[in-house]
């Protein structure tokens, strides 16, 4: 079935972007825990992909998590440097560790920073003082996702990190928490 669904989306410009990682600092204090009490680079959503001596900066925003390794090995040439797929990929994967969060190993998406109260537009857009991230939002017809589809991946690669039997024992102890 179809369904309008409101696409949020980071248009990157990648002339404007001077490689400041404002975008990454505060992307990290925000998903900090609690919230903007520390700044892990390693959890924010999004990466600057850097060649200062070159002059080349790639902001890159986490994206879907690819339950696989991509086939993809085509090479990008920059201004006379070579870049490999996997420097532009949005993807968690099996095969590298970039938007993985670094306590849990469960992948990173980006959620475009929404909260209560909510974010007039993700804080990458509103801190980057150059304008290379450009918010963008508009509204399309989809099919109808599977609402659990996320949490299954994350408990996925909370049992292959730390087995079935463990997670049903915290899962356990946190409902009779909650009871309480």
């Amino acid at each position: 079935m179809k369904v309008k669904k409101k696409i949020k989306t980071i248009k990157v410009v990648v002339d404007k972007c001077n490689g400041c990682r404002a975008c990454e600092m505060i992307c990290s204090a925000f998903h900090a825990t609690p919230q903007y009490s520390s700044n892990n680079p390693e959890r924010s959503r999004i990466r600057v992909i850097r060649d200062p001596l070159k002059d080349i900066y790639v902001p890159v925003y986490a994206g879907e998590y690819a339950p696989a390794e991509c086939m993809g090995r085509d090479k990008y040439v920059i201004d006379g440097k070579e870049y490999g797929e996997c420097d532009f990929c949005r993807a968690s994967c099996p095969s590298r560790s970039l938007f993985k969060e670094p306590d849990s190993g469960l992948p990173l998406k980006c959620d475009m920073c929404e909260s209560d109260p909510p974010q007039e537009k993700p804080l990458c857009v509103q801190w980057c003082i150059n304008e290379a991230l450009v918010y963008e939002e508009r509204e399309e017809e989809v099919e109808e996702e599977a609402v659990a589809e996320d949490m299954e991946i994350g408990v996925e690669a909370l049992v292959a990190k730390y087995g079935f039997a463990k997670i049903a024992d915290t899962v356990e102890r946190l409902s009779k928490r909650d009871k309480n």
